[in-house]
């Protein structure tokens, strides 16, 4: 008999080629059905694809917009590009968005990647090792600003000196991390050290399988219990066949997935979050939960 699951359904509404008022309409909506938790952006600059000419939103102060304008589901950016900001300046933005919220962030980071960007703006694009290692550094950084009166912290890349955070977040000891990537070596390591959940970036069942067993592994060797890293996935959403996206999910649940990410692709659909937890929600949870 497989093991009965908690699922944690979510929206994701990548801020490109839509408004404020589009995904403040669907975010409004989310927020009215119990059965879906949580909801998120993402953390680029300009749209991804092959066109990267249209409207784009800051992922940092719309969350803050939405968290404003929201009482219940938990929120975040999946996943913050740790190259965009200084950790420490992070580390404050991410707190006055948990004050905002009242205690309802999700902090998602990952190492970055998005080359095009980086050019555009003047940003460096370290090597994908120097990331990942800038990545493993910000997080203790974060940690230390969230729990320390004054954090001090003397790493290859990053340095703090006598650093205040004030206020703390409201989550204690801190807002939960949630960090994207599925490196083995490195990125599946720090997931180990310090996320609450894992969201893996794409591929097969297969490869998630496989991934999931690398980062017990690495549970193992710090001695962490792996349950206690809540795994997760994003699916596009098909407006026109919701059974499709239905059928996508379903192995994942199978192999572990319990946060579960239902991505919205603009424009949307009048009451489509309606229509996702009736149609895709609570069958799954009627599956799953009900075993």
């Amino acid at each position: 008999m497989p093991t009965k699951k908690n699922l944690r359904f979510g929206i994701k509404t990548a801020q490109q080629n839509t408004s404020y008022e589009a995904i403040l309409r669907v975010w409004t909506e989310a927020d009215s059905i119990p059965s879906i938790e949580h909801a998120w952006a993402f953390d680029h600059f300009i749209p991804l694809g092959p066109d990267p000419t249209g409207p784009q939103l800051e992922g940092w102060t719309l969350l803050a917009a939405l968290a404003a304008r929201t009482e219940r589901l938990r929120l975040g950016l999946m996943v913050t590009g740790n190259t965009y900001r200084y950790p420490a300046v992070l580390a404050n933005m991410a707190t006055t968005v948990d004050i905002i919220s009242n205690g309802r962030l999700d902090f998602g980071i990952g190492a970055g990647w998005n080359e095009l960007e980086h050019q555009m703006y003047g940003i460096p694009l370290y090597t994908t090792g120097e990331r990942i290692r800038r990545l493993g550094e910000a997080c203790e950084v974060i940690k230390l600003l969230w729990t320390e009166t004054v954090a001090n912290f003397n790493g290859k890349y990053y340095q703090l000196k006598d650093a205040r955070c004030e206020p703390k977040p409201v989550q204690k000891p801190y807002p939960p991390f949630v960090i994207g990537g599925s490196g083995e070596q490195l990125t599946l390591r720090i997931v180990a050290q310090y996320a609450s959940v894992w969201n893996f970036v794409g591929g097969s069942v297969d490869t998630f399988r496989h991934k999931n067993e690398v980062l017990d592994g690495h549970c193992a060797a710090i001695g962490r219990d792996p349950k206690t890293i809540e795994r997760s996935i994003q699916v596009r959403v098909n407006y026109n066949n919701l059974s499709e996206t239905s059928d996508g999910i379903r192995p994942f649940i199978e192999e572990g997935a319990t946060h579960l990410i239902l991505n919205l692709t603009a424009p949307y659909p009048d009451n489509i979050v309606h229509r996702l937890a009736e149609e895709i929600v609570a069958p799954l949870k009627a599956e799953f939960e009900g075993r």
